[in-house]
């Protein structure tokens, strides 16, 4: 099954949904929003754990050590278990579509690279980066209306996907070709040409222009703005995040502190140099702060987010743990 698995890894907000379009409107090329198979199977306890779970998952996490510690051939024989299950789903899918590769972009995919490299390393990896603050910027304003204060405490991206990723690029472990998303809006034929041999495909042209060919599964939920309104690529937001950041003197502040966590090595890797990185929030200048993008989407993130808040103290806390209740009941097998 590896050689007919592309991963698309990239951190969320990184454009992988309009790479995910062009490359999936290849006559040979199935995909689906974000399947998410591989995250839970790096937390099961032997590579990683969760931080909380319904069962004991720290003796669960021994436990699975001790076992595969006693297997005949240790971590191969357990990585050789989990990539059945993988491939039963993939295979399945893939064969009920009738193509011949299976491309799987999940963004979370990102923060477990050791494993999913070791799981299958004969599989192609295609490597999506973007410069950072695009990167928050269109994370932030996708869910949180723009407030990148809020948005950063629920979930550094940047901080956490850079270096994961400028680890994979910089050891090459497995087959891997690095393609930056300011490159590939302003000359998509050429890289979705590189993409393709990369992936043994023929070359098709024509995928670039994906609104007209898309066959995809419905949108998932990572991806509720972007690549579905256009019907190609699109230059056009490659440096918004400057003219959103040159308004803002509490955005520009976080996003200099955002980028004094990084590296000069993993910038580097990822393609945007520190010293080209506020190139573009000069030429900005003065111009004026992005409009924000409101959905249905960051609607129900803020509503979720707000309830959420401290819910253990407040009334409608105490409520949903009682409804909780009586739905447990109502539900179990037996009395």
């Amino acid at each position: 099954m590896q050689e007919n698995l592309i991963f698309v890894i990239s951190p969320p907000r990184a454009g992988s949904t309009l790479l995910q379009r062009m490359v999936g409107s290849h006559s040979e090329v199935f995909t689906h929003p974000e399947p998410h198979l591989i995250t839970p199977l790096a937390y099961l306890g032997y590579h990683d754990r969760v931080k909380a779970a319904p069962y004991d998952h720290i003796n669960s996490a021994e436990a699975m050590k001790q076992f595969v510690d006693g297997l005949p051939h240790g971590e191969e024989d357990y990585l050789d278990a989990l990539r059945a299950y993988a491939d039963t789903l993939y295979g399945r899918m893939l064969g009920a579509s009738g193509k011949a590769r299976f491309l799987d972009k999940t963004p979370a995919y990102g923060l477990v690279l050791p494993f999913l490299t070791k799981l299958y390393p004969e599989a192609k990896y295609v490597v999506l980066t973007r410069h950072p603050l695009a990167v928050f910027s269109s994370y932030a304003n996708s869910f949180f209306e723009g407030d990148w204060k809020e948005a950063r405490k629920y979930n550094p991206v940047v901080e956490r996907y850079v270096p994961a990723m400028a680890k994979l690029l910089r050891e090459r472990p497995v087959p891997l070709l690095h393609v930056r998303y300011e490159d590939l809006v302003q000359d998509p034929e050429r890289h979705l040409e590189r993409i393709f041999a990369f992936v043994g495909l023929e070359n098709e042209p024509e995928a670039v222009d994906y609104g007209d060919r898309f066959e995809g599964a419905k949108k998932g939920a990572g991806d509720p703005i972007g690549a579905g309104r256009h019907k190609r690529p699109n230059a056009a937001s490659v440096n918004k995040w400057a003219a959103e950041v040159a308004g803002d003197e509490e955005k520009l502040a976080l996003s200099i502190d955002m980028l004094s966590q990084l590296s000069d090595e993993d910038l580097e890797a990822w393609g945007s140099p520190r010293e080209t990185l506020m190139a573009p929030l000069e030429e900005a200048g003065n111009a004026p702060a992005a409009k924000r993008i409101k959905n249905n989407y960051t609607m129900q993130r803020r509503v979720l987010l707000a309830l959420r808040n401290n819910i253990h103290d407040r009334p409608h806390g105490k409520l949903i743990e009682r409804v909780r209740y009586y739905c447990d009941v109502l539900l179990r097998d037996s009395l």
